[in-house]
């Protein structure tokens, strides 16, 4: 079809998807060692491997106005895990965070804290590389940040690693910011801590900043797992245009 968009053309996977051609055809080999194209009976697929992950991820940038086999099919195996843990971990800074995302599904979300029906989503990201480690399972936007943190059980990735927190997860785990007391000033030097704290604790921002080009990150119309795949499946595609 004149003008159609195929993953034949390489030139055009960039806008679509927002990878290279070569990041796209890493995504496309980890389609097929999850066994995304098996040899089986029935109706043979009309379009081949790469067209339907193509048509997957641009899901993802563009309005969700596709509705087919292909997208229920393919959406859940790019959801792998964004990262597995570097053997250095432990030299390593690690920082966590979570951020609102508007969602449709009334049995995901809750009304937040920015007047929206939004879910609260964590996840861990390397200091340095700004790969994402660990996304955990959406909570409803209206749970406190310590509360959501206990509940994802990314803790368990963080096993002798420094993470790094804002004063929401004070007394939780990661380290946290120094808390001004009321009619107590902060110690010397704490005030220095803190802003370094801040400047470092910044790049998380920047990481959900990106993810968030992708438009199904903008408003998720996707519901039961929909969001939690989602969310895998940018931060899986984010780690390949990083680490390129």
């Amino acid at each position: 079809m004149a003008g159609a968009i195929t993953a034949s053309e390489p030139s055009r996977t960039g806008p679509s998807t927002g990878l290279s051609p070569r990041q796209f055809g890493k995504l496309v080999t980890a389609l097929r060692r999850e066994g995304a194209d098996p040899v089986c009976k029935g109706r043979p697929w009309s379009l081949p491997l790469e067209d339907r992950a193509l048509l997957v991820a641009a899901s993802g940038i563009f309005p969700a106005c596709v509705g087919c086999r292909v997208i229920k099919r393919l959406r859940p195996l790019p959801a792998i895990e964004p990262a597995a843990r570097p053997s250095d971990a432990v030299e390593r800074l690690w920082i966590v965070d979570g951020t609102l995302i508007p969602v449709r599904d009334r049995k995901v979300g809750a009304s937040s804290r920015d007047f929206r029906f939004s879910a609260n989503v964590r996840v861990i990201i390397v200091a340095d590389t700004k790969l994402v480690v660990a996304a955990a399972r959406p909570a409803p936007g209206n749970t406190a940040d310590a509360r959501a943190w206990r509940d994802s059980g990314l803790a368990r990735h963080c096993d002798g690693v420094t993470v790094l927190a804002d004063g929401a997860h004070i007394y939780t785990g990661p380290v946290a910011p120094h808390r001004k007391r009321p009619g107590r000033a902060l110690l010397p030097g704490e005030e220095e801590d803190n802003a370094e704290h801040r400047r470092v604790r910044a790049r998380v921002e920047r990481a959900f900043a990106r993810m968030k080009h992708y438009k199904i990150l903008g408003d998720c119309r996707q519901h039961g797992n929909g969001l939690h795949h989602a969310v895998q499946a940018v931060a899986h595609m984010q780690n390949l245009a990083m680490a390129a």
